[in-house]
């Protein structure tokens, strides 16, 4: 249930963000042309139909931070950690379900707050959505500094809250609720994920409240922690012997390790539906449980990274470009092992399967531009361009994305008993994957050429003005992308009460949430939870009469099939059943 609602919300919050974007997108087509229908919709903010200069800034805000905080951490995480982790595990609940429901409904209220500030006076936070100071520092610098900011900020959190609530019991139940049998060496991938996001979302949040609570103190409190030197038209300020470049370490150390929060799940989803519908083991199991280690403890010292043009001494921003491109390797490992995977794998195209596919490319075509932007040399070029637009767009937020849209059309049986509709599935991949290439595929060369991201026209500026053209393809591009939404929204909602009903097992999976009943029950299995035998990846075992073996199958029962490693990693307790095996092949010739 609780997933369902992270899973509806996220949705929700999602097309908001949409249509903020097609929204700036529309002012970047055409900076000169008014549109009376913007000024019927959106009133003072748009005078004359064309977008306020504010609120152009506070569009670009909101829009980041919906789609990084509230669908890609919260709609993400909070969905598949919350139907996964007790299905995959075996476990009949969560260790604290009120903390899970308090959790939800936490992310629910910080949503309405982040919406509500659209209706004060003048208009939402304006800062970007990583809140720079002194913009997000004093309440008279820009109208998004008013009181737009400060329902972000207490928007924000609650959200952090809730994920504290979220990530403790994610962590407490896969460490303290797997049935018997099911060591962390036969958790299936998408847990290993979700185990080290939890830890992740636990260390780095409340780094963020830190940064957080320190600008409400400069905004309301005449304190200068953020602040020096500043300047109001023409008044000289009192604050004096604060760091902006402070509040920009206290955010980035929350900051990078955000952007794997978002997309280490969508990698466990992936991994999950590649290794499915290949028909295959995953390829290298434990360089897949490592690699997610490694991302996860390198995460924290990159964070540098973001901040290379701050007058950062050179011999810092050396380390954290070394720490930076070390990263890459974990990540290139995930990558290798998923082409492996699909390699001659009986591949089975459903929309999942495709979605997860979609995520390698994007994970591949996003994360070769990182190398570009880890280097502390070419970053002094395109830092604030479009390219780091185009960058991050691409292996986080379009990656992520795919992985969450396999994840709803791998699980949607599980989670609503029905099955979604295959063509339209088929249709709403190819537009939005196509789509999503055109949009940020072309801000690369905009970003090589200087365009700055974030300005609102670039009509002033004559070295500019040849970029107008590409940005009203892009402009069109995010139109076609947004409209293919429509195909999965209707698939979404139709399906969820018409759709055709699903069978226990509808992909012949072999983890433990198909072994459930169809219909929801309290405490997921009727009757004693299942044990567990072996890894979550048996598929297309040589000697098997089909094509998987789900995990509660004990090895007495697939004599025909079992080798002599199935039995390295746990080597006490199934010591007896692998000689008792043995002696049972023996008896057999």
């Amino acid at each position: 249930m609780i997933a369902r609602q992270f899973l509806i919300t996220g949705i929700v919050m999602a097309v908001i963000a949409m249509i903020l974007s097609i929204l700036f997108r529309i002012q970047l087509a055409y900076p000169e042309k008014s549109f009376p229908l913007m000024e019927t919709l959106l009133g003072r903010f748009a005078p004359g139909g064309r977008l306020d200069t504010n609120f152009y800034l506070s569009l670009v805000t909101i829009h980041g931070t919906i789609m990084v905080f509230f669908v890609l951490t919260a709609g993400l995480s909070g969905t598949f950690s919350n139907l996964l982790i007790p299905y995959q595990l075996g476990a009949r609940d969560m260790a604290s379900p009120f903390m899970n429901m308090l959790s939800y409904w936490l992310f629910f209220v910080a949503s309405v707050i982040m919406m509500a500030s659209f209706f004060v006076e003048k208009g939402p936070a304006g800062p970007g959505w990583t809140i720079y100071p002194p913009l997000s520092a004093l309440p008279k610098a820009m109208p998004g500094s008013g009181m737009g900011m400060t329902l972000w900020l207490i928007s924000m959190t609650l959200f952090v809250a809730s994920q504290l609530m979220g990530g403790i019991n994610y962590v407490s139940t896969i460490l303290n609720m797997r049935t018997k049998g099911m060591d962390l060496w036969k958790m299936p991938l998408t847990i290993w994920a979700f185990f080290l996001t939890a830890i992740l979302g636990i260390l780095a949040f409340p780094v963020l409240v830190a940064g957080v609570v320190l600008l409400i103190f400069d905004r309301s409190f005449g304190t200068s922690f953020y602040l020096s030197d500043i300047v109001i038209q023409g008044q000289v300020m009192p604050m004096e012997g604060g760091s902006p470049i402070l509040f920009q370490h206290l955010f980035w150390f929350l900051g990078h390790p955000e952007v794997y929060i978002v997309i280490m799940p969508a990698l466990g989803i992936s991994s999950e539906v590649i290794a499915t519908n290949s028909r295959k083991p995953i390829f290298g199991y434990h360089a897949m449980v490592y690699s997610l280690i490694g991302i996860t403890v390198l995460s924290f010292i990159v964070w540098g990274h973001h901040m290379f043009v701050t007058g950062m001494n050179p011999f810092l921003g050396g380390v954290f470009m070394i720490t930076t491109l070390i990263i890459a390797v974990p990540s290139a490992v995930k990558t290798f092992n998923y082409l492996a995977t699909l390699w001659r794998g009986n591949i089975q195209f459903t929309p999942a399967m495709l979605f997860a596919i979609g995520l390698v490319s994007f994970f591949i075509s996003g994360g070769i531009t990182g190398i570009f932007l880890g280097n502390a040399a070419l970053d002094i070029n395109l830092h604030d361009t479009y390219f780091v637009v185009a960058h991050f767009h691409l292996v986080m937020g379009s990656a992520a994305i795919f992985g969450m849209l396999a994840g709803v059309y791998h699980w949607f049986p599980k989670m609503f008993g029905r099955m979604m509709d295959e063509k339209l599935g088929y249709l709403h991949f190819w537009l939005t994957f196509i789509g999503a290439y055109l949009v940020f595929f072309p801000m690369h060369f905009m970003g090589l050429d200087g365009v700055p991201r974030r300005y609102y026209s670039f009509t002033e500026i004559e070295s500019l003005k040849q970029w107008v053209s590409v940005n009203t393809f892009i402009t069109w591009a995010a139109i076609f992308a947004a409209l293919a939404q429509v195909a999965f929204l209707f698939n979404f909602f139709y399906s969820m009460f018409f759709g055709k009903k699903a069978p226990q097992n509808p992909w012949n999976s072999t983890t433990l949430e198909w072994t459930t009943p169809v219909e929801h029950i309290h405490g997921n299995w009727p009757g004693e939870i299942p044990t567990v035998y072996r890894w979550p990846y048996d598929y297309s075992k040589p000697g098997h009469d089909e094509d998987f073996i789900p995990q509660t199958v004990p090895f007495s029962q697939t004599l025909s099939s079992n080798l002599p490693h199935d039995f390295e990693d746990h080597a006490s307790h199934d010591n007896h059943e692998w000689v008792n095996t043995q002696k049972s092949n023996e008896e057999v010739k």
